[in-house]
């Protein structure tokens, strides 16, 4: 009896593991879908449908589709489909659009310290590490404090692509000293504008679209936007064909990825990390794009379109640093919030620009050495 009892206990057991494993087998089975409800947003930006940066918002888009698995999608539109260019962020703020990809500098009239988070002064870092200021250095938190405690905006930022540096622009002829430029109508954006007018130029600001008909009305008379991909394809090389490389007025700028704060803290914190972490993604695939582009158009720019392209002069580059000096002296005694976020910028540079200055190889002596009298020379 014994014996046969044993024999059913063992059957009953081998069946019901047999059971459980099968049940075990088809849960492992089973992806590992998420189960938040599918979200679509509503995002403008501030380029025009052909401009690079339009491309460069579009694999934004891609990655947090992709991530999200479908659950959590971007309707992105251009420039003026829901409201101007200057006006996404109030748009963000009440809700008139979920997001926007944008730049900070287009919001720098409401308070100049905005300014600051991509068109500000440069104490010898580059753009990707004055981005790692703002990930790792207290700038996210400064942005924060300046967003919601000082302008009181229901708005939440990210940032992505660390611009290269923008050019002086473009100019109806040869630009080889500040003298020269003094009384130019010239149009820029963000502190870029103290800068150049403290150098005496006219400047108005204007949104990349409404350049080349304030050039052809008389509005400007020089002008700078970002990179050759994007000047040549607003037809910068149809009004101008001198066109001057390195400044310091636009020289560590980021696109900004906007949203409303109240829908933002509402997703779920899955969808809140594919935004904010995709932004990250971005930021690779955008530089990648940029260098191969921007070096191919202004090769384009050089041997197709006839466009003459200098280094811009070091005694411009010298006053534009002297005329950085004046606007920061004068910005840092009128706004406490200013003044700090400038310090820790400072600080920020001190031991970062210190580590690359002193450790990065001298990649312009390499170039030399294989392509020698290729770069243009400094005037």
């Amino acid at each position: 009896m014994a014996t046969k009892k044993t024999q059913v206990s063992r059957r009953k057991f081998l069946k019901t593991g047999a059971i459980a494993a099968g049940a075990g087998a088809a849960t492992l089975a089973m992806p590992n879908v998420s189960m938040a409800k599918t979200k679509t947003l509503k995002m403008q930006s501030s380029w025009g449908a052909t401009s690079p940066f339009q491309d460069m918002a579009k694999e934004y888009v891609k990655r947090v589709d992709s991530m999200a698995g479908g659950r959590l999608k971007i309707d992105l539109l251009p420039s003026g489909a829901v409201v101007k260019a200057f006006q996404v962020q109030d748009a963000v703020h009440k809700g008139v659009l979920d997001a926007a990809h944008t730049v900070t500098a287009y919001w720098y009239s409401k308070n100049k310290s905005a300014s600051l988070f991509g068109t500000g002064p440069v104490f010898g870092c580059n753009a990707p590490q004055i981005l790692a200021w703002i990930q790792y250095g207290g700038g996210a938190e400064l942005l924060d404090e300046l967003q919601t405690k000082i302008l009181k905006l229901n708005v939440r930022s990210f940032f992505a692509m660390p611009m290269p540096t923008q050019p002086l622009g473009w100019f109806k002829f040869h630009v080889k000293s500040a003298k020269q430029m003094v009384g130019l109508k010239y149009r820029t954006v963000g502190l870029a504008t103290d800068i150049m007018q403290g150098m005496g130029l006219k400047v108005t600001q204007l949104p990349g679209g409404e350049i080349v008909p304030a050039l052809e009305k008389g509005v400007i008379e020089a002008f700078e936007f970002n990179n050759p991909t994007a000047d040549m394809r607003f037809g910068a090389a149809d009004v101008s064909k001198h066109y001057h490389m390195g400044s310091y007025h636009q020289a560590a700028e980021f696109f900004e990825l906007q949203f409303n704060r109240s829908l933002f803290n509402g997703l779920p914190k899955e969808h809140q990390a594919i935004l904010e972490y995709g932004a990250e993604a971005a930021n690779t695939a955008n530089y990648g794009w940029a260098m191969n582009q921007y070096s191919t158009d202004l090769q384009i720019l050089i041997k197709e379109k006839g466009v003459n392209v200098y280094r811009t002069a070091q005694s411009i580059m010298s006053a534009q640093l002297r005329s950085w000096d004046k606007v920061l002296k004068k910005l840092n005694a009128a706004d406490p919030f200013f003044a700090k976020v400038v310090k820790s910028q400072k600080a920020w540079s001190e031991k970062v620009a210190f580590y690359d200055l002193v450790n990065s190889a001298d990649y312009k002596l390499a170039y030399e050495h294989y392509f020698p009298g290729k770069l243009p020379k400094f005037t």
